[in-house]
């Protein structure tokens, strides 16, 4: 086993940077434009923000906006990147996955978005 590691160390040798090296160091300060801090005026990032452009903090969705969530996180019905939660529910029951019935009730109830969770944020 000894001379495994050797071996391993030979192949992986490192090469260090010397220490008398006549190159300045910058003085710059860090950059901050991308810092997270507490009293930052930095924008939200992207995933955060919804498309009329609030935050996206709230809860305030009802039992069927819930329901289609949990379907859009459910991967065992396939991804639901780039396409409409209706269109996933008929490739998925085309198939065979066997998806709920309720969410293609209330798919073609008409009164919920068809767009999926990730919808614009991915």
């Amino acid at each position: 086993m000894a001379t495994t590691s050797k071996n391993m160390n030979v192949f992986y040798r490192q090469k260090k940077k010397s220490t008398t090296s006549t190159e300045k160091k910058s003085t710059k300060s860090p950059s901050t434009k991308h810092s997270a801090t507490f009293g930052s005026d930095i924008t939200q990032p992207p995933a955060l923000v919804s498309h009329g452009g609030s935050l996206d903090l709230k809860d305030d969705f009802d039992e069927q906006e819930q329901a289609l969530r949990q379907f859009d996180m459910n991967m065992a019905y396939g991804p639901c990147v780039g396409i409409t939660r209706l269109d996933r529910w008929e490739r998925a029951q085309r198939m065979g996955l066997n998806p709920p019935k309720e969410i293609e009730s209330l798919l073609k109830g008409g009164k919920v978005k068809l767009e999926s969770l990730f919808d614009g944020r991915v």
